[in-house]
């Protein structure tokens, strides 16, 4: 015996509505009525008034970040004490350190 109230209930006449442009479909669905933000009719992909978001190309986008590392690495540089230059090549002793302080 299957199982009563399985399946939702189908609406052949379903009406689906655009919020951005106003729009009705009707379709068939398990709703009697909808909403959605955005359809075929008003979709800039459709309609073709697409708009990109990225003016910049991946290319630029990349030196423009090189060029900021760099010049932040060339001012940390210039800003650091030069390190002092060691003529001793082997460690030093304990005793060495002892009477260095």
């Amino acid at each position: 015996m299957p199982k009563e109230n399985l399946h939702p209930t189908y609406y052949p006449e379903a009406k689906i509505t655009c919020a951005s442009c106003g729009k009705t479909y009707v379709i068939g669905s398990t709703v009697p009525e909808m909403t959605v933000e955005v359809c075929a009719n008003c979709h800039p992909f459709f309609t073709g008034k697409e708009v990109l978001m990225d003016t910049e190309g991946r290319v630029e986008k990349f030196e423009k970040k090189r060029s900021t590392a760099a010049a932040k690495q060339a001012a940390a540089k210039a800003k650091a004490p030069a390190p002092a230059e060691e003529t001793q090549k082997r460690p030093r002793t304990l005793k060495e350190l002892l009477e260095q302080s």
